[in-house]
């Protein structure tokens, strides 16, 4: 079978890692239930931010968001590294900017992630994850951002919603915890 996932808020927990840094960076206290209630994909709001300020806040915060110590989700590189290890085929699907590709695969590879060039897709807008998924023929694929599995519904691979609080009002099917990946494979197997 063939698996694909994008990489931010689906694999790694990026966006609750740059809201520490926010937090740091503004020497502010903001607490993490804020986080954990907000109903968008963006995190500059409980600071006080505009949305200019937070797209300027995020923007000139990336090398610190990327490549620091944001950690994958529990049983995220377990659960990949087992799927690799019975022959199912990985691919990484990531909107993150062209110039941090390599060191974004780097990233996952230091992370223990099983990458291989081949399985890595990095600098394409969400729009255009679309056709990389449809081209590679994937089976099942997995994102936390609406727009991407929406669009991907109806066109082939059966597509997973990691959970978050800014995409629990989609009805989609979804993985709170990748643990529960496993139970995914077996009913597959069957």
């Amino acid at each position: 079978m063939k698996f694909g996932f994008d990489v931010d808020d689906t694999l790694i927990n990026l966006r609750e890692h740059a809201f520490h840094l926010y937090n740091k960076k503004l020497q502010l206290t903001v607490p993490i239930e804020e986080f954990h209630s907000l109903t968008t994909l963006e995190i500059h709001k409980p600071f006080g931010l505009s949305d200019q300020e937070g797209s300027k806040m995020w923007n000139d915060s990336l090398e610190e968001i990327y490549y620091t110590d944001c950690l994958p989700f529990p049983n995220a590189v377990e659960v990949i590294k087992e799927l690799k290890q019975a022959g199912h085929e990985i691919y990484y699907i990531t909107s993150r900017p062209l110039v941090h590709c390599e060191r974004s695969r780097n990233w996952l590879v230091n992370a223990g992630f099983p990458v291989d060039d081949a399985s890595f897709y990095c600098g394409m807008k969400d729009s255009e994850k679309i056709n990389i998924i449809k081209q590679l023929e994937l089976d099942y694929y997995f994102d936390d951002k609406p727009a991407v599995l929406e669009t991907l519904f109806e066109l082939g691979p059966r597509v997973f919603m990691k959970h978050s609080s800014y995409n629990q009002h989609i009805q989609l099917p979804r993985i709170h915890c990748w643990s529960e990946l496993k139970g995914i494979v077996s009913e597959i197997e069957k």
